[in-house]
């Protein structure tokens, strides 16, 4: 008899970019989860997935108690969880840091860094159980080079960058590897957040002259969810069309 297919978190799932992971896991053989603040979205999106593995899950990924919650919800359904992908975001204030207010930039911090932690907290010991564990956080190229106007998401992304560095190495001697992306600008509704300045700026440092798009990433992730995945944790892997130097 055939093991049951692995089991796949998507954080931010009802979103573009979160919609073409979870699309694409899918096609890999997963069973989906997708994790979203608007939990009639998620389901909608789950619903919009062919083959009835997939359910949506309403969770504040900001908050511990619904990352709890959200959890239990997704084991009593499918009994086990094998790879989380940390997608949810938020680009956050634009302005410079003097003028940047204190509520924004710490809202920005909790969606894009502390949700991470505590997603990726409550998703060790199911890991362990299962044998198996991938855990792909989405940072960004704004934490490795750091954005003009946009501190708090920049140093949230820096944020993730360090933490998967740290998480990677813990998890070592374990069955469970944890690596992140670090997209450019890529084409999901997220952009409207920004600017048309800073998009305009952003797109110009690209050396390709265009944004990626979501199976772009979702290519990536899918891998790096994957056994070929075997020998990377910790790492950050760039998908910048070219901006990325180091």
């Amino acid at each position: 008899m055939n093991a049951p297919a692995r089991v796949a978190i998507v954080t931010g799932g009802a979103g573009g970019l979160g919609r073409a992971i979870a699309a694409r896991l899918q096609r890999d053989g997963h069973r989906v989860a997708l994790w979203d603040l608007d939990g009639d979205a998620a389901t909608q999106a789950a619903a919009s997935l062919p083959g009835g593995s997939a359910i949506g899950v309403r969770v504040d990924v900001t908050d511990a108690a619904s990352v709890e919650s959200a959890m239990h919800a997704t084991l009593t359904h499918f009994g086990s969880v094998h790879v989380l992908v940390n997608g949810a975001g938020a680009t956050g204030p634009v302005a410079n840091v003097d003028d940047c207010d204190i509520a924004a930039w710490q809202r920005c911090i909790d969606v894009n860094l502390r949700s991470v932690f505590l997603c990726s907290r409550a998703a060790v010991q199911p890991m362990r159980e299962a044998g198996f564990g991938r855990i792909v956080n989405l940072a960004s190229i704004a934490g490795k080079e750091g954005n003009a106007q946009m501190s708090a998401y920049s140093a949230a992304k820096a944020g993730v960058i360090a933490f998967t560095k740290s998480m990677g190495k813990e998890l070592a001697l374990t069955p469970i590897r944890v690596n992140c992306i670090a997209p450019a600008v890529i084409e999901t509704p997220l952009l409207a957040q920004m600017t048309s300045e800073a998009l305009a700026a952003s797109l110009a440092k690209i050396a390709m002259q265009r944004a990626g798009t979501p199976q772009e990433a979702a290519n990536l992730v899918a891998w790096l969810a994957s056994d070929e995945c075997s020998f990377s944790s910790g790492a950050t892997f760039d998908l910048s069309g070219g901006r990325a130097t180091y």
